[in-house]
């Protein structure tokens, strides 16, 4: 088995600052995925949100592009778990791939040396096996929201959970019984969550940083679902909201 580097680091709202910060530096050998345009599919209203899964279809050329095959181990990295590297993590995972580890610290923890301009890839066939254990959508949410058996958590910052500010989405709050672990902090899993039975559903803005607590939740050993489409798509589509 080899070793894939993949860069994947992103700013929100600066489609195009991750490829410049890959140019401009980035560990030798490895190859980049934009957030915007290869590890989400374009949005198209308000379902799927703002960075909707992309499909088996469109992710395995993508993959296979970034020099990622069946006996390739990947490594992801951004600028210290950002969002990027975990969700390339995820998606290898969703599509059958799991010989995949991010970065821990991100491109600033490495001690080699780094390389400018682009690198020569070498394409690999990646054949994609869905899972369909790892996510939920909406309307499954809405029935299960409130239940017992549900723990439902957010992984924005304090103020856009709480609704008191809301920089990109129309309406500010939360969704109804989500409880709050800000993806920065998200290596401080809550005691109360270790060894739980209970189904755990993670969210974010847009599906992207909610990775980052999975990532950190797997760790611990909870295997956590994904809402993908998240709080840019729930609130979109006029469902309850709670705020404070």
């Amino acid at each position: 088995m080899r070793y894939q580097f993949v860069d994947c680091r992103w700013e929100l709202g600066k489609p195009e600052r991750g490829r410049e910060l890959y140019l401009e530096g980035h560990i030798p050998g490895a190859s980049f995925l934009d957030v915007e345009r290869e590890l989400s599919a374009p949005p198209g209203g308000p379902e799927g949100g703002r960075h909707p899964l992309p499909t088996a279809e469109d992710f395995a050329p993508v993959a296979g592009g970034a020099g990622i095959g069946a006996d390739v181990f990947v490594i992801a990295y951004d600028q210290g778990m950002t969002g990027g590297a975990a969700r390339l993590w995820w998606l290898l995972r969703h599509f059958g791939h799991d010989a995949v580890a991010v970065l821990a610290g991100g491109i600033g923890a490495w001690i080699g040396p780094l390389r400018a301009g682009q690198e020569e890839i070498e394409p690999q066939e990646f054949v994609p096996r869905a899972r369909d254990d790892d996510v939920i959508a909406a309307e499954e949410l809405e029935e299960k929201v409130g239940q017992n058996g549900v723990i439902l958590l957010d992984a924005r910052v304090p103020e856009r959970y709480r609704g008191e500010m809301e920089p990109i989405d129309p309406i500010a709050g939360h969704i109804p019984g989500a409880r709050n672990l800000p993806y920065p902090e998200s290596e401080s899993v809550p005691d109360e969550l270790l060894g739980t039975e209970d189904e755990v559903v993670v969210y974010c803005g847009s599906g992207i940083t909610a990775c980052v607590d999975v990532l950190a939740l797997d760790r611990a050993g909870i295997r956590a679902k994904l809402y993908p489409g998240s709080w840019s798509e729930w609130s979109s589509r006029g469902l309850p909201v709670e705020r404070g």
